[in-house]
């Protein structure tokens, strides 16, 4: 199974952070895929054919012969188990674990965070209103969380570069590239994980794809 192609689905728009996070996953492996973009904003991953291959509906969708995954998390554990090359989490079994964990946390919390700044932010650099008290609130969990986990002057929360590294940063980018207060120490870490080269390719997709919007 591991000869199949591999393909990846992701938003036609290039806006989300967790196809952006699958992306990053296998680039950073080294694979080679193809990339297919599915329009969200006409609702084509309730197509049939879009249906039957993404359990969810959702993007990212990663296909693997007759194998298809989605769910962003989901997909760089199965690309870590099933591909030799760089390691997307730490070999140590609990740091393994709090980098799945950390992963989990930012997917399932911060929702004003997320709202209030969303991945136009990042991907178009819109320009929102100051964050409600709530949203601040959320922030200064993020803040307190990713300083806990991040070791002095480190580059990286587990020493080696993780996928974990990529989620953190992107969310903590919902405010730094917005211009909100972000305690320098994170800010520098988001700022340096975000100029990866193949965090780069993905920006430069979103570039793109925003210059024949305009078009």
């Amino acid at each position: 199974m591991s000869q199949s192609a591999l393909h990846l689905y992701v938003d036609s728009q290039f806006s989300s952070l967790y196809a952006l996070s699958a992306f990053v996953a296998l680039t950073e492996k080294n694979l080679d895929f193809q990339l297919h973009t599915v329009d969200l904003a006409a609702r084509a991953q309730h197509a049939a054919g879009y249906a039957a291959l993404s359990l969810t509906r959702r993007v990212p969708t990663l296909q693997h012969g007759d194998f298809a995954l989605s769910e962003s998390s989901a997909i760089s554990e199965y690309l870590d188990e099933q591909f030799a090359g760089r390691a997307l989490y730490p070999a140590a079994p609990q740091l393994r674990a709090r980098a799945r964990q950390l992963q989990a946390w930012l997917r399932s919390d911060l929702q004003l965070l997320r709202q209030e700044r969303g991945s136009d932010v990042i991907f178009a650099a819109a320009r929102k209103a100051a964050l409600t008290p709530a949203a601040q609130e959320a922030a200064s969990k993020l803040f307190s969380i990713a300083d806990a986990l991040l070791p002095d002057a480190a580059a990286n929360l587990f020493g080696d570069w993780s996928i974990a590294d990529l989620d953190l940063a992107a969310t903590l980018n919902r405010l730094v590239l917005h211009g909100d207060a972000v305690p320098e120490r994170l800010a520098h870490y988001a700022r340096q994980q975000w100029q990866r080269p193949a965090v780069q390719r993905w920006l430069a997709l979103a570039a793109q794809a925003r210059h024949s919007r305009a078009a």
